[in-house]
């Protein structure tokens, strides 16, 4: 792993701030060149991302997508209104206009926020996923504009069809392909009304997302317990899309929280560095959640939420929580508590989740669905009842209503902060607590991710990788006792390989952007075994490398 940068955890000086002017201008002003391949619309798990200063997220590129999702509307028959919103990156408010403009000129209904206020994704999400279920006017479906807990220069751009999580594989392709056309064809075909004009239409109504959000909260917690409790709460929503939900939260059931920060600065400038010495909104970092944690000791509970408000960072008396540790005490607890679940309901995970999920899902007698990287593999199990929860690792992780009626399918952050509430509101125990309940009787496992160097050729060897290409006998000493390059909980293709062991695991995926693989490894044993699982990870890299069988 890198070197801590010598100011992480610090604010950033003001030299160091992003340059919001230029960055908007260069928005406006540099068109991409679709000859370039880093300045053509490349959709990954999350959508579209990319910064204007890189000709790689402008207008060009949001005036393409945007005919693509309407061009994809029609075909796929979806005519009811389409919800519209953004976080607070500066180039999502340009996005934001830039695609209503499209919108409107192709006779989309669209639902923005009141007064243009950010909208967090999980509230679009739900509000998909509300007005489909009433089926009274056609189905709907979202664009979320957000390049999540990345830098302030980034920009990104997300289409979530009917089912109301992230677009799956066929239709981003779809998306992606069309977009491209149009790029490469100077945006001839794509169609525009002025601005003005679209703000103005019939076709745009004003949705109020955070009362639909806040008022139906009650379906999916224990919201009464948290009240009741008289905790001690806080937020920090970092300067994103989730600060205009905790207040009406706060008053309308009537809990003690505390909104640490309510300032809104497209630079982040109140948001500590992070490892690498960038400003990156990512609430599952110690570092960049270091202005929290010094105040935390003043509350019970506190958390937050990145500037799209869909993942969450949970802190206990005892610190900032692991992603996975928080994930697993969550499961832990949904599942004892959510009686109206039946018991063949299973425990979503990606496949580079903690092991530690496969434990508790047997120990409370529950099946295990595991799926690839990215959320939207959680949509159709979340809509049919095969999951009753879904995470993530990166801090990502949705569930069920009381009812067991979906409540989202993409990663609402605001829904597991307050489920860590109703955690220790129930349970007379914090999180972090419940969760070392678990290390003594299931395990105490080490986890850690690590970038590796990787050129073309290894990328495209991992992602047409078999079982039988792998070759390892043993991991970290112990026996492999499985090899996948698909998911069992899908038998979708993983884009890379998991190692399997009885005591621990690696797992390696190209990174879709960059020249490195993501190596994941967990050792059920101590932290000496799991440098001895990421030695094979990167051993089994090398041989990939040179070619060495």
């Amino acid at each position: 792993m890198s070197a801590v940068h010598k100011n992480a955890g610090q604010l950033p000086l003001a030299e160091n701030l992003e340059n919001i002017p230029a960055l908007m201008s260069a928005y406006y002003t540099d068109f991409p060149n679709p000859s370039v391949p880093a300045q053509r619309v490349a959709f990954g798990t999350s959508g579209h991302r990319g910064t204007s200063l890189a000709c790689s997220f402008n207008e060009e590129h949001i005036y393409a997508i945007t005919q693509a999702v309407c061009d994809y509307r029609k075909e796929q028959g979806t005519d009811g209104p389409l919800f519209l919103g953004g976080d607070t990156h500066a180039l999502s408010e340009a996005a934001f206009r830039s695609a209503l403009e499209v919108l409107v000129a192709n006779d989309v209904h669209v639902r923005i926020a009141y007064n243009g206020a950010c909208t967090a994704t999980p509230a679009i999400s739900h509000a998909i996923l509300s007005w489909n279920a009433r089926r009274t006017n056609g189905l709907a479906d979202g664009i979320v504009i957000t390049p999540s807990h990345n830098p302030p220069r980034d920009g990104g751009f997300k289409y979530n069809p009917p089912h109301g999580g992230p677009a799956e594989t066929s239709a981003t392709g779809y998306i992606e392909k069309k977009a491209n056309e149009y790029l490469e064809n100077g945006n001839k075909g794509v169609r525009l009304t002025h601005l003005r004009a679209a703000l103005t239409s019939s076709l745009v109504q004003e949705y109020d997302f955070v009362a639909h959000y806040v008022n139906d909260l009650a379906h999916v917690l224990n919201m009464q317990a948290i009240a009741a409790s008289g905790l001690s709460l806080a937020v920090d929503p970092l300067g994103g899309a989730s600060l205009p939900l905790w207040e009406p939260i706060a008053d309308t059931y009537k809990i003690n929280l505390t909104i640490l920060n309510r300032a809104v600065d497209p630079t982040f400038r109140f948001v500590p560095r992070d490892r690498d010495g960038t400003v990156r909104m990512d609430c599952s970092s110690p570092y960049a959640m270091k202005k929290l944690l010094d105040e935390s000791g003043r509350f019970d509970l506190a958390f937050a939420c990145d500037p799209d408000a869909d993942r969450h960072g949970i802190v206990t008396r005892q610190g900032l929580m692991n992603p996975n540790q928080y994930l697993s005490a969550a499961a832990w607890y949904l599942f004892r508590t959510r009686d109206r679940w039946p018991a063949e309901r299973g425990l979503g995970k990606t496949l580079v989740t903690s092991a530690m999920l496969d434990r508790i899902g047997q120990d409370l007698r529950r099946p295990v669905v595991e799926v690839p990287v990215g959320f939207k593999w959680f949509v159709p199990y979340l809509l049919n009842g095969r999951c009753g929860f879904g995470c993530e690792e990166s801090a990502g992780a949705s569930f069920l209503a009381f009812d067991g009626a979906p409540w989202s399918t993409d990663k609402d952050g605001p829904l597991m902060c307050l489920l860590a509430a109703e955690m220790m509101a129930v349970e007379k125990a914090s999180p972090a607590e419940l969760y070392a309940s678990l290390e003594k009787r299931l395990g105490a496992p080490v986890y850690q991710r690590l970038d590796a160097p990787a050129d073309d050729h290894v990328r495209a060897r991992l992602l047409n990788l078999t079982a039988e290409d792998v070759g390892l006998k043993s991991l970290g000493g112990s026996p492999v006792t499985e090899i996948l390059t698909r998911a069992p909980g899908n038998d979708a293709p993983i884009g890379g390989v998991k190692v399997v062991s009885r005591d621990g695991w690696f797992a390696v995926r190209p990174s879709g952007t960059e020249a490195i693989c993501k190596v994941y490894a967990e050792s059920f044993r101590d932290e000496e075994h799991l440098r001895a699982i990421q030695k094979d990870a990167v051993g089994f890299l090398d041989k990939l490398l040179t070619g060495r069988e």
